[in-house]
């Protein structure tokens, strides 16, 4: 019942953009008991459906900007390789200290960086 619970809440903070990946594998490796190479796999399939759903919705309500989609696309495809390649080579003691780290890193730039408005956001992707 908890694994439900846990997938319905990741899936609807991933949906919004806002890490739900995160969550899961927090959960997946703090909870769950999972070691962070297998937690990994496992979140990735988890949001492929979801991501997809999401994604429709997204294109409907036209929220994506696809200008940015093709400055980063190149790039994303590029780092997906790069690090699937690295996540075979680091040991996993390693990787979870990396998104350990990654989480505390990206936790402390939203508590001290200031809010943008959302005009502000929007001169950016015009």
């Amino acid at each position: 019942m908890i694994e439900a619970i846990v997938g319905i809440l990741t899936g609807a903070i991933a949906s919004m953009g806002l890490g739900g990946g995160f969550v899961l594998m927090i959960w997946l490796t703090g909870f769950a008991g999972l070691d962070q190479r297998s937690a990994q796999g496992v979140n990735l399939l988890f949001f492929l459906p979801i991501a997809l759903l999401s994604l429709v919705f997204h294109i409907k309500g036209g929220l994506i900007d696809k200008s940015l989609v093709k400055k980063y696309l190149l790039g994303g495809i590029i780092g997906a390789i790069a690090g699937t390649a690295a996540s075979h080579i680091v040991p996993n003691e390693l990787l979870r200290t990396l998104f350990s780290l990654f989480l505390i890193g990206f936790g402390l730039r939203e508590l001290f960086t200031p809010v943008k408005s959302e005009e502000q956001g929007r001169e950016h992707t015009e």
